[in-house]
């Protein structure tokens, strides 16, 4: 079997290190682009120069550029789509609900129709090719690209950014939309570097087909990623294959409830987007439903039953966020919920064992409190005598070897294929994987390295005109993105068209309005069950990284209301001069 990866795959990597074939796409594991020489009078003068071309690049270009602004999007990929250019892996799929996962533009939204309530990869890739057909984009964005570092000039007020082709900007305003998930994360395994078979990360899955018919597959992690591809895996592999999900903690799916759409019903449908799209601002994490007013306990035995079951057969994300609001608060409301869902689930798993180690009788967390994956079938699949999971919490891998991976109990997990699915330096990796020195020549990653300060969710004190968007202690993980996405970037680009406007050079997150964001972040989080669970929503899955609150927890209409009031206050909490 080809080995099909390099030294490159530590946890220190940074996201861009990886080797291209003809048209940049990345395959497996892989080197870091060499740097071409590049004379260094080939510098670009810019009034914003974005990082990133996914939902938020998209939009952030496409709004600054009408309002006459002189800006670019630099991007790491061959084309735009973001995390859905790079997510190609069997089985990715997003898990919000058509039609509020995408662009509220109607000039993107009139004449495209979704063939399924839950797009896959494939759809999104074609969505955002659309998109540039109507919003014409691409021909201000940098393609291949990575912008390596970026240092602010007290002097001029100016940004200059260095990208690894040997390309400089300088531009006035400086925004990294690099989305939560840039930096990928395997744990230093011993011995990954003898393993013979094939490995591919989730992320940088080749753009060809992988064939696993008729071999030894395995899946390391059981997140919504590991989810999918064991999903679509298990049906790839035949009946002269075999398939082993390595989990560490189970995964507490909920099903889809997958559906076509037809045309028709589509053209119905957008006689309504404009409301639509306004009440996924009015809901907790922008979707078009929200937490019950009402308690756990307020409601009767069946009572309670009656409301489980509806959502459940409604499907998606409902059970979690359309359900009593003291669930995701309360223990014991949430032990209610978990065992609804273990009820409904175990039956579905015919080997006792199996079923003990994928959905456990006591919650291994409490309900909703680490991310659920959406399934389609996944239980039933280990019902086959060539699908299994491995309990690697009970029996942690000790060591990678040669012919697969070597666990705890003694056993080789023999392997031909490996999907590495073990998640992501969250939220805030993407943007410390870029040299940012702000004015005091401080470098972000060190300001924070023992927690991170922001003033809103976009902005950090002693980093002028520096806006992130989807960043640290914002809604971000808690939403729907494209949702978030907009009210952060209409916010922006308001406050860039008043500073053009009223001459104002330069913006700046003041100290003591960070503290206050910082403590605000952290007491919403702690009236929630997730404060309390170690999980990549507090840091807690990268050795080392400052367990806190990355996620603002106060919901999008919240947000959107101190948005407003920051703003009618002529921008309390910066310093603009």
């Amino acid at each position: 079997m080809t080995r099909d990866f390099s030294d490159h795959h530590r946890p220190h990597t940074t996201n861009g290190a990886y080797n291209v074939n003809g048209d940049n796409e990345v395959t497996g594991y892989s080197k870091p682009i060499e740097n071409p020489t590049r004379p260094s009078s080939d510098v670009e003068t810019l009034d914003v120069l974005v990082v990133g071309g996914g939902f938020a690049g998209v939009y952030l270009l496409y709004q600054l550029r009408k309002r006459g602004f002189s800006v670019k999007a630099v991007e790491m990929g061959s084309d735009i789509g973001g995390v859905w250019h790079w997510n190609r892996y069997p089985g990715a799929r997003v898990d919000t609900q058509y039609p509020v996962y995408c662009y509220s533009l109607p000039e993107v939204w009139e004449d495209w129709e979704w063939t399924s309530e839950y797009p896959d990869w494939s759809e999104l890739q074609r969505y955002f090719q659309h998109v540039d057909s109507k919003l014409g984009v691409k021909k201000d964005m940098v393609f291949n690209t990575k912008i390596t570092a970026a240092n602010f000039d007290e002097k001029t007020n100016e940004w200059t950014i260095h990208c690894n082709t040997g390309k400089t900007y300088r531009s006035q305003f400086f925004i990294a939309s690099t989305g939560f998930a840039a930096k990928r994360y395997i744990p230093e395994y011993d011995g990954i570097d003898t393993f013979q078979g094939t490995m591919h990360h989730s992320s940088f899955w080749p753009s060809e087909s992988v064939d696993v018919k008729g071999l030894r597959v395995g899946v390391l992690g059981s997140g919504s990623t590991g989810i999918q591809i064991t999903q679509e895996w298990a049906d790839e592999i035949g009946e002269t294959g075999s398939l082993k999900m390595f989990q560490r903690t189970p995964n507490l799916c909920l099903p889809m409830k997958q559906k076509l759409l037809t045309p028709e019903e589509q053209v119905e449908h957008k006689t309504k987007y404009e409301e639509l799209f306004k009440q996924r601002l009015n809901s907790l994490g922008g979707f078009l439903y929200q937490p019950r007013q009402l308690l756990t306990f307020d409601h009767t035995r069946e009572e309670q039953l009656a409301l489980y079951e509806e959502l459940w057969e409604m499907g998606g994300f409902r059970f979690l966020m359309n359900n009593y609001s003291d669930m995701t608060k309360d223990v014991k409301a949430n032990l209610v919920a978990y065992n609804f869902w273990r009820d409904k689930t175990r039956p579905r798993i015919l080997d006792q064992k199996t079923a003990d180690i994928l959905v456990p009788m006591d919650p291994p967390h409490p309900f909703g409190a680490k991310r659920l994956a959406l399934e389609q079938g996944i239980y039933e699949k280990f019902n086959r005598p060539n699908v299994n999971v491995v309990d690697i919490k009970s029996h942690p891998i000790v060591r990678f070897e040669p012919e697969g991976i070597r666990t705890a109990d003694g056993i080789l997990h023999e392997l031909d294929i490996l999907a590495i699915a073990t998640g992501f330096d969250s939220v805030t990796g993407g943007l410390k994987d870029i040299a940012i020195q702000g004015s005091n020549g401080e470098h972000l990653a060190d300001k924070w390295k023992n927690g991170v300060n922001t003033y809103l969710g976009m902005a950090t004190s002693g980093f002028p005109n520096f806006f992130f968007t989807y960043g640290p202690q914002a809604p971000t993980a808690f939403s729907n993105g494209p949702a978030c996405i907009e009210v952060q970037a209409d916010w922006m680009v308001n406050l860039l068209v008043k500073m053009r406007h009223e001459g104002i050079k330069r913006f700046d997150a003041d100290k003591v309005a960070e503290t206050k964001w910082k403590v605000t972040v952290h007491d919403l989080s702690s009236k929630g069950l997730r404060h309390y669970t170690d999980s990549w929503y507090n840091g807690a899955n990268i050795p080392g990284k400052p367990r806190e609150p990355l996620n603002y927890a106060g919901g999008i209409p919240m947000y959107r209301q101190t948005l407003q009031k920051v703003r009618e206050e002529n921008y309390a909490g910066f310093s603009l001069k």
